[in-house]
């Protein structure tokens, strides 16, 4: 009989930890916590304010290219965080700030500006964000998602492990359908590059009208992406069915390469596979700060902290800088960046006995406010800090979605780095709530796409 009420104790107490979060814990949304989960409250001494309900849809002007003017354009930095000055401020840095600082003496540098809470989602995501915590649960230890349905956006605004956060994360609003012309550039170590022009959409299942439901049942977004220049690679095209759970169902991939005309599977563009045209300075996982499958880590919550992130990045998004400007040896030119005091949820990532990544660890800064991942400290299999990133955010205000200007990825061992997202030369910035079709995102389509 004792071995029985066992049993029935574990059984129980397994699907408490399973379990949604109860009614009166998802009434915080939008009362003591925001409606998307963080602390609504400021910090004791107000350096980080309260969240009032972010920033209104004009906040600023908007030109002809659909670029943000900065809202905040007028304001100065607090101070500057200097390689001499880095020991006073290392507790609200992250240990690769820290080794950027021992790296790059001379011209790495943290300008610290005024706290501003931006962020500011449409009312019907919230409404999905409230439905996310009374019904999503973890399966595939979780690796995989249940009762995520209808609107599918932050699986577990009130997290309880590492891994809960990170599919925050994963599954953070992005404005609907997104398109996107982007440059990329991995600087050799005297700051010479050669831009790599990215074409890419973003299209989320229940806003493809013509979409079959149950092909879609296990899709959480369809990624595509054309290489439009150099010339040695224009063509290539990239497709991307992100599937919830990839435990049960992987990533699946295809490629049509230009130079063989073909079309053919990509299981490499996943995990700790090359990044598209990176020269070797990222993996797969490594795109949108992080991305894909979190089923080889081990993912440890460690808490929360107040950390100076990139944050209101509008400087840095400029149309009338070039890529030059921004591009320089060593790192991007820091005098474009704006770094905010933030709290962040801190989770680290160990790979498992049983898995293989070239990441052995990740140490993540989760912004409390977007759920987008900030900064990450990338460590080697001997536990040496390898790559540093750094997500350089902005608000976009007149759609009501956060999204990173650059995504930064230094090899501090190499001493090169990768930057991915800039679009300041662009003939437009983002294009958000296009109308997109189930037969864009075949495999059969993407002949079509690179000989346009």
């Amino acid at each position: 009989m004792r071995k029985l009420f066992a049993v029935m104790a574990l059984s129980l107490l397994a699907a408490n930890v399973m379990a949604a979060v109860s009614p009166d814990e998802a009434a915080k949304l939008g009362t003591t916590l925001t409606p998307v989960g963080a602390e609504k409250a400021g910090n004791a001494d107000g350096s980080i304010p309260a969240w009032t309900g972010g920033i209104p849809k004009n906040a600023g002007a908007v030109d002809s290219k659909g670029f943000l003017a900065d809202p905040f354009a007028s304001e100065k930095p607090l101070f500057v965080i200097t390689a001499a000055t880095v020991d006073k401020y290392k507790d609200k840095l992250s240990d690769g700030q820290v080794a950027m600082f021992k790296r790059y003496p001379e011209t790495y540098k943290i300008p610290v500006y005024p706290t501003h809470r931006t962020v500011n989602l449409p009312p019907e995501i919230y409404e999905s964000i409230k439905r996310s915590a009374l019904n999503v649960k973890p399966i595939n230890d979780g690796n995989g998602l249940e009762n995520f349905t209808g609107n599918r956006y932050y699986a577990f605004p009130i997290p309880k492990n590492g891994v809960e956060v990170l599919w925050n994360h994963i599954t953070r609003y992005h404005g609907g359908n997104l398109r996107r012309i982007i440059t990329q550039a991995t600087p050799q170590t005297n700051g010479s590059y050669t831009p790599i022009r990215f074409e890419e959409e973003v299209a989320v299942p229940q806003l493809i009208p013509d979409m079959d439901p149950a092909k879609a049942a296990n899709v959480l977004t369809f990624f595509k992406q054309s290489v439009t220049a150099p010339a040695r690679l224009a063509g290539n095209v990239l497709l991307v069915h992100e599937t919830l759970d990839q435990v049960k169902e992987p990533r699946l991939a295809w490629i049509y390469n230009a130079g063989q005309r073909r079309v053919r599977r990509a299981p490499q563009v996943a995990y700790d596979g090359p990044g598209t045209a990176s020269d070797g300075l990222r993996t797969s996982d490594n795109f949108d700060m992080f991305s894909g499958a979190p089923d080889r880590y081990d993912w440890k919550l460690v808490g929360k902290k107040e950390m100076y992130i990139p944050y209101n990045s509008y400087k840095l998004d400029q149309p009338t800088l070039k890529y030059d400007d921004i591009i320089k040896a060593g790192h991007i030119n820091q005098d474009l960046t704006r770094y905010e005091l933030h709290r962040v949820w801190e989770v680290v990532g160990t790979v498992k006995p049983s898995e293989r990544h070239i990441y052995a660890k990740r140490h993540m800064y989760i912004d409390e406010d977007s759920w987008q991942v900030a900064l990450v400290d990338h460590y080697d299999g001997r536990g040496q800090l390898w790559r540093v990133a750094e997500g350089h955010a902005q608000f976009y205000y007149n759609h009501q979605t956060p999204a990173y200007t650059v995504e930064t990825l230094y090899d501090i061992i190499a001493g090169r780095y990768l930057a991915l997202g800039m679009k300041n030369e662009e003939k437009s910035s983002f294009v958000f709530g296009f109308n997109a079709k189930a037969a864009d995102y075949t495999p059969a389509a993407l002949r079509a796409e690179g000989v346009r």
